[in-house]
């Protein structure tokens, strides 16, 4: 590796506030904001919107009213319902 032209890589917490989540992780992303994690040590704190905790394809809870919506633009359109083919 050349010196000097690579971005620090170190310890961050990243946080989904929305799900209450945190996690340590290695990465180079950093932040002026910090918080001190279970060990006790300072970390940077990167705010996220959506992490796995909070993310609809990993909490089961995707598409719900979508596919909801679908079905009724379908029987609109259609209009049959399974038992009636």
């Amino acid at each position: 590796m050349k010196d000097g032209i690579h971005p620090d890589y170190g310890y961050v917490v990243f946080r989904d506030a929305a799900a209450g989540y945190s996690f340590l992780t290695r990465s180079t992303a950093t932040s002026e904001k910090t918080i001190e994690w279970e060990n006790g040590r300072t970390y940077p704190v990167v705010d996220v919107q959506i992490s796995s905790a909070s993310h609809p394809f990993w909490t089961g809870r995707s598409r719900s009213y979508e596919d909801q919506s679908r079905v009724a633009k379908f029987m609109r359109k259609y209009g049959k319902t399974p038992s009636q083919s």
